[in-house]
């Protein structure tokens, strides 16, 4: 049994290509910061995307959420002592796997939001899946930390949700996607957007802070940071409230 203190038990495949992006930061991150050979204690169960699509699809969210829930208590059970949603627009259901164990969640929306702030920025825009876009829940979390949400209009909502999952869950970057989210951003900057966040944990593939004109809050890279932060203080470090 892994030691529950020092053990993080991340729940990916959604998509499999940001989970891999998860899985090289977290163990960068601990190399980084302790040196030597070091890599990250990590417990991963990774869903079938396609299942979990689809029932946001059917707009079945209790019955992704407790597919999700039944994979934390398994984490749990193997020896994670804190859990790792490495998705945002599956932290609709986060308090519904939250409830389903004994052990913390590192929610993304706090993270991001505690970055926000400590920026000195209340109004960003918002790229990510339009279920993250056109839903009040991480709208609603980040608003705990005094950040205002702004979205692209609906034409952009629906070309922002098609890039992700058509392309980028895909493995697929194109630069003409590339463009477009350059220029969604700079459309929400003329809203009067003072940041973005990158709110799909799969858009860090293809757009980072060179690709704005304001400062980018990438939600894989923050969530990843307080990871670590928990990781390599031994589990003991109070949570993001």
């Amino acid at each position: 049994m892994l030691d529950p203190v020092k053990t993080l038990g991340v729940l990916g495949g959604m998509s499999w290509t940001s989970t891999a992006e998860y899985y090289r930061l977290l163990n960068e991150g601990v190399a980084e910061r302790r040196g030597g050979l070091h890599s990250a204690p990590l417990l991963l169960h990774s869903l079938d995307f396609a299942e979990v699509a689809r029932l946001q699809r059917e707009d079945r969210w209790e019955e992704a959420g407790e597919r999700l829930a039944d994979a934390a208590r398994g984490l749990e059970r193997a020896g994670a002592g804190a859990l790792l949603l490495a998705t945002n627009t599956m932290h609709k259901v986060a308090d519904q796997i939250e409830a389903a164990t004994g052990i913390p969640l590192l929610h993304i929306a706090d993270a991001t939001g505690q970055s926000i702030r400590a920026a000195g920025l209340t109004r960003v825009g918002l790229l990510a899946t339009a279920f993250t876009m056109e839903q009040t829940f991480y709208r609603e979390r980040l608003g705990r930390w005094g950040v205002e949400v702004v979205v692209p209009a609906a034409a952009a909502r629906a070309e922002v949700h098609r890039i992700i999952f058509d392309e980028l869950c895909r493995n697929t970057v194109r630069e003409d996607s590339r463009a477009i989210y350059r220029r969604v951003m700079e459309e929400l900057v003329g809203e009067g957007a003072q940041g973005i966040i990158l709110g799909c944990t799969e858009i860090t593939l293809l757009v980072g802070p060179g690709d704005a004109s304001v400062p980018v809050f990438d939600t894989t890279r923050l969530h990843v940071g307080a990871a670590l932060d928990w990781l390599l203080d031994g589990g003991r470090r109070p949570l993001p409230r």
